[in-house]
């Protein structure tokens, strides 16, 4: 079995059939949890899946496989008042969910650009073109998003299609630079301090970063590449809680 598969596997019996005694067939003993939702280890994740509710339900939207790690893009519907588009990221270890990363935020039904936080292309790719990607993400995280150097912005974006899913960000490079100065006059500048992980798969790239937004947040940005520029954004900005029920820290 695939790493995308035992996943969407396990995703499938914890969180769709909200089956406690998934865990025992794909939690590792040692599970190391980053989550704010769940306390650390396999009891942690058991305590959460059994606690949810009658109407809980996850609508998954796009999958990313890179080596041993596996990124869910989707909806949870249930665990408040408010879906949570969240990013979900597991890493496989031996047969087993080993460890597991996420960031959530509220999904906003009137979005700048109209598109939703989720919509899109579904599935990676060209595979065969995923390490070029990647460097070209990697590269426009090092130089723009790190280094705040927004004088390359066109060296890496389409100035043709620049497709967004930031609720508050429209289509273009100018409806990022109209969102980007109504945040300034909010006091909420994108800065990003540390790029964790890069994830890539085909034409899909995901970067897992921290940083400040008015606040400290973590950052999970996902581009979609196609012939050497990102035509595609999708994100969730998450504040990073003071306090959580584990010593593991979000990252």
């Amino acid at each position: 079995m695939s790493t995308k598969d035992l996943v969407l596997q396990a995703a499938g019996e914890l969180f769709g059939d909200k089956d406690p005694s998934a865990v025992d067939r794909w939690v590792a003993p040692d599970y190391r949890q980053h989550s704010a939702l769940a306390a650390d280890g396999p009891e942690g994740l058991r305590s959460l899946v059994s606690q949810l509710p009658s109407g809980f339900r996850y609508e998954l939207a796009r999958v990313l496989a890179d080596g041993d790690l596996v990124a869910l893009h989707g909806v949870y519907h249930g665990f408040g008042p408010t879906p949570l588009v969240a990013f979900d990221l597991f890493r496989v270890a031996n047969g087993k969910l080993a460890e597991h990363w996420d960031a959530l935020t509220p999904l906003v039904e009137n979005t700048a650009s109209g598109r939703s936080q989720t919509d899109g292309p579904a599935a990676p790719f060209a595979s065969g073109l995923t390490e070029r990607n990647r460097a070209v993400v990697a590269d426009f995280a090092q130089k723009v998003l790190q280094g705040a150097d927004y004088s390359v912005l066109t060296d890496f974006i389409s100035t043709e299609t620049y497709h967004q899913h930031n609720p508050e960000a429209a289509d273009g490079l100018d409806g990022f630079g109209a969102a980007a100065a109504e945040w300034a006059k909010q006091g909420k500048h994108l800065a990003y301090k540390t790029i964790h992980r890069i994830i890539a798969d085909g034409d899909l790239v995901l970067v897992q970063s921290e940083g400040e937004f008015g606040e400290p947040v973590a950052y999970w940005d996902l581009f979609r590449v196609q012939d050497d520029k990102i035509v595609e954004h999708w994100d969730v900005i998450a504040p990073i809680p003071a306090e959580l029920p584990h010593r593991n820290g979000l990252f």
